[in-house]
């Protein structure tokens, strides 16, 4: 009783340190707007305080164009990253587990993953005829190399021993994939779903201030050729909000899924 006690109050002073640290971002940011403090390389006399900032929320919370907003950025990034998923690890268990299928799509695709986002935009309205498409298109592609990169991480340092121990007792190649090179791997492959989806939100902003009509980045990149400097960040913290929410949502999951494999903070 008294270790579940403990447990507990350990848990509330880390939410409350958590907490606090956000307050004092808040008000160093409300005082460096105050007193427009110019420290040479970087200055705060045109940045909103967050007084302005919550006034800006607020109209945005009451207008019909919130849903409008949300809704068209969610869904171009769950459609992209899901196929980011399929693909994704797809091809990090063939890479990670066939040395042909290693040779014959690693190159290609290391070759292709340093390329940034917004380069991909002008060939992404070229094959694809709506702009719909191609912003998905675009999430698709920044979710797609962390999945790959981790998965393979995780498949290829399966330990051999388990894997020949488990063929000398009879596994077939289905039940080695499903019993040891799976729960083996899965952590590996949690961190880059979560991964993945912080970097689809990234490339998603990085399209839709290009080709959308309607999203937060569409409405972040409005806000600034408005001049509606407040909106601006208005528009940055919705996204980090749904960003960290997603990743939040793949890390429960994956504890959930993985209930023999606990961080090392929680024990």
């Amino acid at each position: 009783m008294t270790a579940t006690r403990t447990a507990g109050q350990v848990a509330w002073a880390r939410w409350l340190v958590r907490g606090l640290s956000i307050v004092a971002c808040i008000v160093l940011w409300q005082l460096a707007s105050a007193v427009h403090l110019s420290l040479g390389f970087v200055t705060f006399r045109n940045v909103p305080p967050p007084t302005e900032v919550l006034q800006s929320a607020i109209i945005l919370l009451k207008s019909p164009k919130l849903l409008a907003h949300v809704g068209s950025s969610l869904w171009r990034v769950f459609a992209g990253y899901g196929a980011a998923v399929l693909l994704g690890i797809g091809f990090g268990f063939a890479i990670g587990r066939s040395r042909a299928a290693s040779d014959l799509l690693l190159p290609p695709l290391e070759l292709l993953r340093p390329i940034p986002a917004v380069a991909w935009i002008p060939l992404s309205i070229l094959i694809f005829p709506s702009s719909e498409m191609s912003m998905i298109f675009i999430t698709f592609i920044g979710a797609l190399f962390p999945i790959i990169l981790n998965t393979v991480h995780g498949v290829a340092n399966i330990d051999r021993r388990l894997v020949a121990s488990a063929r000398s007792l009879g596994g077939t190649p289905a039940a080695i994939l499903r019993e040891i090179v799976l729960p083996g791997a899965a952590p590996s492959i949690v961190t880059g779903l979560a991964i993945g989806m912080g970097t689809s939100w990234f490339c998603l902003v990085t399209a839709e201030m290009i080709s959308g009509q309607f999203g937060i980045g569409y409405y972040t990149w409005e806000a600034y050729t408005l001049q509606n400097y407040a909106d601006i960040i208005v528009g940055m913290l919705v996204i980090g909000l749904l960003g960290m929410g997603s990743s939040w949502l793949l890390t429960t999951l994956g504890h959930y899924l993985m209930p023999w494999r606990q961080p090392a903070a929680a024990r």
